[in-house]
């Protein structure tokens, strides 16, 4: 419990007695330009683009745009509540960070930073499957800056041997949720990448988590040390999985004995679907736009998503949350957390793990005083009723 908005008074206090300002902008829409002016061509078009035409994108953005919030007045709003239980787990504010792959091509120390910025600040670290260092480095390094809560993210390779190993190395390290992204079996056509010829897991970056794994280096000629190409070349061969089914979830279910969300759900149908397999939750996500060009934008499909299995599963959301006031129309539209994903990177690339955390603790100030502002105490009053539609 607590006013995250107190960060405000903080920062006011710096500048006006210590003449201190931040050093990076409070308008966390203005990072990425700030990101783009420090980041290499290889790093900025992986990130920023998305698939095709970048349509999808557009219109995560554009979705929020057309809802408003609708402020209520002497509501007794002084002290809220933040406080959120998903997935398992109480969160402090009902967000977490989401799982970004490869963030050495932002900064030297990468998901290191990152956790260490999630724990600082109490919120869910969630490591990638395709992250650049392994899920044992980073738990390390979120254990040693606090005690905020571990997610793991699961790509799903077609070695069971390898999958299960995953899991258990995993649960080992204190990760206590687990997130199965569905709509990456194999990678979107993204052309700002294909036009370089750039995709990082080929010289071995981003597969960490296969290079340290025990079942993938035991089918290995050589360790990956001595023979990088060939372990890539392994890596390549298992990890596609475009043959994945609903009757596969039994795998992990029998293997993870905490719960479990599926990530890249747009489906009312699909989402009804993941609560009859015995899930969790769902993440309702479009991959930021980087899978699917000119899929429905992810917020569009949150309510339907929410209407059809709220009651059943936990429901987060993913894709196009840039403010605390993005989060404010998700959590109205029936999200119980939703997952901040480019914002910190754009804070990682500028001043590694302060700068992700400025980013966490910016959006969660914001999202405190929209709350404040618009007359509700705690995330669970907000509901659809809080928004209306924007006029055409």
């Amino acid at each position: 419990m607590g006013n995250f908005g107190d960060f405000q008074t903080g920062i006011y206090a710096n500048g006006m007695f210590a003449g201190q300002k931040p050093e990076l902008s409070t308008g966390l829409t203005q990072l990425e330009e700030r990101a783009a002016e420090v980041l290499s061509a290889d790093a900025l078009g992986y990130i920023l683009p998305s698939a095709g035409s970048g349509a999808t994108a557009r219109a995560n953005r554009e979705a929020f745009d057309r809802w408003r919030i609708v402020p209520r007045m002497l509501r007794g709003a002084a002290e809220r509540d933040l406080t959120t239980t998903v997935l398992g787990t109480t969160l402090p504010a009902p967000v977490a960070l989401a799982p970004i792959g490869v963030q050495t091509l932002v900064h030297e120390e990468g998901e290191l930073a990152t956790a260490r910025a999630a724990a600082a600040v109490g919120l869910p670290y969630v490591h990638s499957c395709a992250a650049s260092h392994s899920p044992e480095q980073a738990a390390e390094a979120a254990a040693a800056a606090g005690d905020g809560p571990r997610w793991f993210q699961l790509y799903w390779p077609t070695d069971p041997d390898v999958c299960a190993s995953f899991l258990s190395r995993a649960r080992a390290a204190g990760y206590t949720a687990l997130l199965v992204t569905l709509d990456t079996t194999t990678l979107g056509w993204r052309p700002a990448d294909l036009d370089r010829g750039f995709l990082p897991f080929l010289r071995g970056e981003g597969i960490a988590t296969f290079l340290t794994d025990p079942a993938f280096r035991a089918k290995l000629d050589r360790p990956p040390e001595e023979d990088l190409g060939a372990a890539v070349m392994r890596w390549a061969s298992i990890f596609p999985n475009p043959g994945l089914s609903w009757d596969d979830l039994t795998f992990v279910r029998e293997r993870w004995d905490g719960p479990i969300a599926l990530k890249g759900i747009l489906s009312p149908d699909d989402a009804r679907l993941a609560a009859d397999h015995g899930m969790d939750g769902v993440v309702v996500s479009n991959h930021g736009g980087r899978q699917v060009d000119g899929a429905v934008a992810a917020l569009d499909a949150l309510g339907p998503v929410a209407e059809a299995v709220g009651d059943r599963l936990d429901v987060l959301f993913d894709s196009g949350i840039r403010t605390g006031a993005d989060a404010v129309k998700a959590l109205a539209l029936g999200a119980k957390a939703v997952l901040v994903g480019r914002p910190y990177l754009y804070g990682l690339a500028l001043r590694g793990r302060e700068g992700a955390e400025h980013v966490l603790r910016c959006l969660l100030a914001e999202l405190d005083l929209t709350l404040h502002h618009s007359g509700y105490r705690s995330p669970s009053q907000l509901t659809p009723a809080s928004l209306v539609r924007a006029p055409a």
